[in-house]
């Protein structure tokens, strides 16, 4: 799931519900950056898919949620699953297999918010403001300025950076048509068909792509296990508390620190520094999707 904004709330550092969301989500990139050193990208995304499918389906039941009792919304939520899922962490941990910093995932997967905007008008009709201009081309040039000095500089190639779009492009499109064609599900019956049919999509592609060895079992193990429980399920479960407060437009405004935020863990953890012209193209496109976001909250 995604970060949808409802209404306009101001944000408070101070509240704990979207700094929490901020970490969990975060911790995502550096949960699967660690995990693609131990197995392979789809491999990993399969065990992560099934397991939260697990966890999903065991809530649904212990709540009695209602199910769908017409095919058209399970399908519906099958399509968002293969988009808002499987494409994004797919494209995104295979982008990072291939060399991408998980810093610089986190970065060009933050655009998400821009592209939704502009999506948004082309697709679903809705209102496009001058105001939106200065933050989107800013976004998005702070990425190329980040990208740009770091394709010399490391192991990433252009076909890592390509899958990461793929993953942008993943959220992007499963956003805006579970805005479109996913209302009225309940959220865990509805995030265990995601994750149900993005499984057996990432098994299908581990089985014919990938050998689904792993070199050492303990550790990515833990790395499942943390994207699963902390990203798929505790970040979503977070979401779906500030929903209910009226707080999920904080996370949304908060938005723009991810890619920050993964930066510090990323270096902390996996020892990925940053140049000192990529630190100036994340606090561009930082500053760009923040004000794409206060420009539509006004």
């Amino acid at each position: 799931m995604s970060p949808v904004a409802h209404k306009s709330y101001e944000v408070r550092l101070t509240s704990p519900l979207p700094i929490a969301f901020i970490l969990l989500w975060s911790s995502g990139y550096i949960g699967g950056a660690f995990g693609v050193r131990y197995g392979e990208p789809f491999t990993m995304t399969f065990y992560r898919f099934a397991l939260a499918a697990l966890v999903f389906l065991g809530v649904a039941l212990a709540i009695n949620a209602q199910w769908p009792k017409k095919l058209t919304p399970y399908l519906h939520a099958a399509a968002v699953g293969l988009l808002l899922q499987a494409l994004q962490f797919g494209g995104l941990y295979t982008g990072i297999s291939q060399g991408v910093p998980a810093g610089q995932a986190a970065l060009i997967v933050g655009l998400m918010p821009v592209f939704v905007v502009m999506g948004a008008f082309f697709f679903l009709g809705e209102q496009l403001s001058w105001r939106d201009l200065p933050g989107s081309i800013l976004g998005v040039g702070g990425v190329v300025i980040v990208v740009a000095s770091s394709l010399f500089g490391t192991a990433a190639s252009l076909a890592g950076y390509g899958a990461v779009g793929l993953a942008l492009l993943g959220i992007t499109l499963g956003t805006l048509y579970q805005k479109r064609f996913l209302g009225g599900v309940n959220l865990w019956v509805g995030c265990f068909i995601q994750m149900a049919v993005s499984s057996l999509v990432m098994l299908l592609l581990a089985y014919t792509t990938e050998t689904m060895r792993v070199t050492e079992w303990a550790p990515f193990a833990a790395s499942v296990a943390w994207i699963t429980l902390m990203n798929s399920v505790g970040a979503l479960t977070l979401l779906y508390l500030m929903i209910r407060r009226g707080e999920a437009s904080k996370a949304t405004n908060l938005f723009h620190v991810i890619p920050a935020v993964t930066q510090i863990m990323a270096s902390l953890v996996l020892g990925e520094v940053p140049s000192t012209v990529a630190v100036v193209g994340f606090v561009v496109s930082a500053v760009g999707v923040y004000l794409m976001n206060h420009a539509r909250a006004s």
